[in-house]
């Protein structure tokens, strides 16, 4: 890559709390070594048992748990000296000023001369903390506030002191841009910096009027979740899941600091009585919500007024399902803000919500924050709201342009339909961006790309390459579904079948594309979106990458090329591992127990609709190459494949010839007939998964033909289109189609 980050060749952790533990991982997972320390324990290291708890946890801390090996647990007794090999050393210890204080003292002979310390706390006076250092320690001392947990939430607050080294804290903003993926916010020196002050605001005066208008928790969860751009969860909700101690803890420090911010007062008797109940969330397994003992699959609600559950209901507010129909969010809070609070519930809730946060961000922004976009950044990025508090009143009063326009604002859009645009990135290279509904697939895009990337094409001739990315919060859902259920709802057998042909042949333009064509999927890369991404001539994926062939959870199979790339992935696996030319020798070849182990794998991922929970682990199922790069910050994704794509057009990229491949054949689809036999008779598939599913064997065999048959990529798609149609044309096909259109699951019938 042509960029270049700060040397950071080993870090260490102070505190092997569920906050510093995750901050190591995150570490390890940008290949850092880690120093984790703690405590000394008799019977044990709290370190080594947090890195325990880490590799059992969930949501995973590590993209791949082999990334555990880098961090080396110690204690804060026996293991001081090994700080002085640190570049980075992060105190992650309890909030408490005094504690702070002392560890800092007792670390600092250990320091390396150059070693830059920080600290992670979430709210106490960073250069107080600090104060009996040296000065030339202050010098190398800042705050670094991660968010938790570190691995999923993108905020990284820093916070220099007046003696802080301005370029140590350039390098560590840097590095925690590019290598952790961070998106990094400048803050003030003041009680609970950006996102914490206005978050803990926002959530002490959703308390305070839930109380004044006597609501429900599941009414506040509905009227603070995605209508107004905040995280589908709502206030209470989230408060589960970060934890009740928590946000009491830094709603304290809040209060004891700003009292005036929140109108004085102090948090609700009632979760004062939860946290001496020890009633913290999800961690102790009830807060403001619990599981059913009866039926863990319904949840209970808790009645603040009496501390007692009661099963959960789904509100309904007239304002709020109108607005959802709303196309932005600027749109829907005009709605909101229009309507008439003393005759509509939903408004006498949120009209003094919202304003009082904008009221309020207005008027502390210059303490806490240098602009209201580094607020708005904060916010979005440390709390996942869709704007932050500026940017979300000038929404309500003009609509803001939507998020995902942003590159078609700021460069040359040569071309486009609904569904994509063609637009010139600079430097000879064009970008393929996805615009459609969670950009599913449909006409649009797949005429757009073929018409675009296939030989001969003016833009192959105006561009040295290719990259097709989006800049929404998926990179693709996969095939347009609606249409083709319509479509088989229809019999329209001609019209399903020009589909499938067509989306073999964008697949086929962007493989054997005269120029390098970079493909960057982030976050959903479903489907069809996961066959677009194996054509490519490289991926350029973001670690935060959930990929899949998920074809059978609809009653299908992978269609557009991906069951013939697999089957090609396990080819060159299983050449690779064996050593077995399969050009000399195709029998043996077919007959080895590497091909069979590599179609297994690959079958098994298909069939059972395997979805990677991160770039690695995309990489493990045969979804990335060894030679594609990962991005760990979203931020920089296109970027990072219009630089691969330079790079290849560089070395002087040729476009792939058309592959004929040795196959397994009828003995090894015998062997994988079986293991789906058995996965049926013990009901760990339905009849039709076992249909499904067989087909996928089929085609990755290249059909019922003698082991070393040499099969052209044609035949595999002719295989692929052969299974597809046939089960269009199934019931359970449509049953299962129809209710994913739905519900957003898959049914498995």
């Amino acid at each position: 890559m042509a960029h270049s980050t700060p040397l950071l060749r080993r870090a260490a952790v102070l505190g092997a709390g569920a906050m510093g533990s995750r901050i190591a991982a995150h570490l390890a997972n940008a290949g850092v070594p880690v120093l984790l320390l703690d405590l000394p324990q008799p019977e044990g290291s709290l370190a080594a048992k947090a890195v325990a708890v880490l590799l059992k946890g969930k949501p995973a801390s590590f993209y791949d748990p082999a990334s555990a090996t880098l961090i080396t647990p110690g204690d804060f007794e026996h293991d001081l000296p090994q700080l002085k090999g640190c570049d980075w050393v992060i105190e992650a210890v309890s909030e408490d000023l005094a504690i702070k204080q002392a560890l800092l003292e007792k670390i600092q002979p250990h320091l390396g001369s150059a070693s830059v310390v920080t600290t992670n706390t979430s709210g106490l006076p960073v250069a107080a903390i600090a104060a009996k250092a040296s000065p030339e320690l202050r010098r190398r001392w800042f705050g670094t506030h991660f968010f938790n947990p570190p691995r999923y939430m993108r905020l990284l607050e820093i916070i220099p002191t007046p003696e802080s080294d301005s370029a140590l804290v350039a390098a560590i903003a840097e590095f925690a841009r590019r290598r952790l993926g961070k998106s990094v916010v400048y803050a003030r020196d003041t009680p609970n910096f950006i996102a914490n002050r206005i978050g803990v605001f926002s959530m002490l005066t959703a308390l305070r009027l839930t109380q004044e208008q006597d609501l429900t928790v599941e009414e506040v969860d509905a009227l603070t979740g995605s209508v107004i751009g905040w995280p589908r969860t709502g206030t209470f909700r989230l408060a589960d899941l970060v934890g009740i101690d928590v946000i009491a803890h830094v709603a304290r420090n809040f209060m004891e600091s700003r009292s005036g911010d929140a109108g004085g007062g102090k948090l609700p008797g009632f979760v004062e009585k939860m946290l001496e109940n020890r009633w913290f969330g999800d961690k102790t397994g009830q807060g403001f919500y619990k599981k059913d003992p009866a039926d863990p699959k319904n949840r209970l609600a808790l009645d603040w007024h009496t501390l007692e559950y009661r099963p959960a209901q789904r509100p309904k507010f007239p304002l709020i399902e109108m607005a959802k129909n709303a196309a932005s969010l600027g749109e829907r809070l005009r709605l909101i803000l229009a309507a008439d609070p003393k005759k509509d519930k939903a408004a006498a809730f949120l009209i003094p919500l919202l304003t009082g946060i904008w009221d309020y961000a207005t008027q502390i922004q210059p303490e806490i924050a240098d602009s209201p976009a580094d607020v708005d950044r904060a916010m979005q990025a440390g709390f996942n709201w869709e704007l932050g508090p500026f940017a979300m009143s000038d929404a309500a009063l003009k609509d803001a342009a939507p998020p995902a326009a942003a590159i078609r604002r700021h460069h040359k859009v040569i071309r486009g339909n609904p569904g994509c645009s063609l637009v010139d990135i600079g430097d000879d290279i064009a970008m393929l961006e996805l615009h459609s509904l969670k950009n599913a697939i449909g006409d649009d895009i797949v005429s757009l790309v073929t018409q675009t990337l296939m030989p001969g094409s003016e833009y192959v001739r105006d561009f040295r390459g290719f990259v097709i990315g989006s800049q929404a919060s998926e990179f693709s859902v996969g095939a347009n579904l609606m249409q083709l259920l319509l479509a088989m709802q229809e019999g329209e057998w001609d019209e399903v079948d020009h589909a499938v042909r067509a989306f073999q042949h964008m697949t086929a333009a962007i493989k054997f594309c005269p120029r390098p064509v970079v493909v960057a999927p982030s976050n959903l890369c479903l489907g069809g979106g996961a066959e677009i991404s194996l054509h490519a001539s490289r991926r350029q994926p973001h670690a935060e990458l959930y990929m899949g062939l998920v074809e059978s959870g609809v009653g299908l199979v992978p269609a557009g090329g991906g069951t013939k790339e697999m089957a090609l992935r396990a080819t060159d696996a299983a050449r690779e591992a064996s050593g077995i030319d399969p050009t000399a020798n195709p029998i043996k070849f077919a007959q080895s127990a590497d091909l069979q182990h590599a179609l297994r794998q690959r079958f098994e991922t298909m069939a059972l609709a395997k979805v990677s929970t991160s770039a690695a682990e995309a990489r493990a199922l045969g979804f990335l190459s060894p030679a594609d790069e990962i991005t760990m910050n979203r931020d920089l994704l296109i970027d990072d494949a219009r630089v691969a794509a330079i790079a290849l057009a560089e070395e002087g990229y040729a476009a792939p010839q058309l592959r004929v491949i040795s196959v397994a054949g009828e003995a090894a689809l015998a062997n994988l007939k079986l293991g789906i036999h058995l996965m049926r008779r013990a009901e760990y598939i339905s009849d039709h998964d076992a249909k499904i599913a067989t087909h996928i064997a089929r085609i990755l065999c290249g059909g019922e033909v003698t082991p070393g048959s040499h099969v052209t990529e044609q035949q595999f798609l002719d295989l692929e289109r052969e299974a597809f149609l046939s089960l269009c044309g199934e019931r359970k096909t449509q049953e299962r189609i129809a209710f994913t259109l739905k519900t957003g699951k898959p049914l498995r019938n």
